[in-house]
């Protein structure tokens, strides 16, 4: 398939794809792609999809961005998770191990430089695991950030040269948490610890009453995403 033609694709798919539920989207991207991956944060509304991945598509590949400075209840959230559904995540991690990256750039890169730091631990190892597929999946929102607003369920990913499904880009906060509460999907406990959105330890605090759900990630940093969505 060429390029004229995905897009003639995502067009179509997009269209009648965007009232369908997370689950419809699941399905036909699975079935249309064998050679599909999800992208998987652990975060709320990850954890969603690898629940519903698991009724729909069992086989289908997860991965994770091991950047080796997660929380570790982020690294306990995967061990639940992979001994509840009997799952392999598949780990990407990156060339430059925190030592050798303090050596070649300073100490605390994600103070000095943080998108340096996320281009390094985050986009260049996802980057490579993206090159063996056709297609991913996502588990953006809509309402999250401006930068996410205008994502499609169906869209086509330039930056990484893939078809991209996002199939609960129209969920709300509530839908995420109204679904694991009804089917019991485990969660990374610092959401309940007033971290609604959870990256590396370095670069994530706390949301105070009132602020942006998004104001905890690069805290007084103009950064707004990692590198990973447009």
């Amino acid at each position: 398939m060429n390029l004229m033609e995905k897009e003639r694709l995502v067009r179509d798919k997009a269209e009648e794809l965007e009232h369908a539920s997370a689950e419809a989207v699941i399905e036909w991207a699975v079935s249309a792609f064998s050679n599909i991956t999800f992208a998987c944060s652990f975060g709320a509304e990850d954890v969603v999809i690898v629940d519903m991945l698991q009724k729909i598509s069992p086989k289908t590949d997860i991965f994770y961005l091991d950047t080796d400075f997660h929380f570790e209840e982020t690294y306990a959230t995967r061990d639940r998770l992979a001994k509840r559904y009997n799952l392999e995540f598949v780990r990407g991690v990156p060339k430059l191990t925190p030592e050798q990256q303090a050596e070649q750039y300073g100490d605390e890169l994600w103070k000095s430089d943080p998108n340096l730091c996320c281009n390094i631990r985050k986009v260049v190892p996802l980057t490579e695991i993206l090159s063996k597929y056709d297609a991913w999946i996502t588990g953006i929102r809509r309402d999250q950030a401006p930068t996410r607003a205008n994502a499609k369920k169906v869209e086509y990913d330039y930056k990484f040269g893939l078809i991209k499904f996002n199939p609960i880009a129209d969920w709300t906060s509530d839908d995420v948490w109204n679904y694991i509460r009804k089917h019991d999907v485990i969660y990374n406990p610092l959401h309940d610890n007033n971290y609604p959105s959870i990256g590396c330890s370095h670069c994530t605090r706390q949301v105070m009453p009132g602020e942006d759900p998004r104001a905890g990630r690069w805290s007084g940093k103009e950064k707004t995403e990692c590198g990973l969505h447009k």
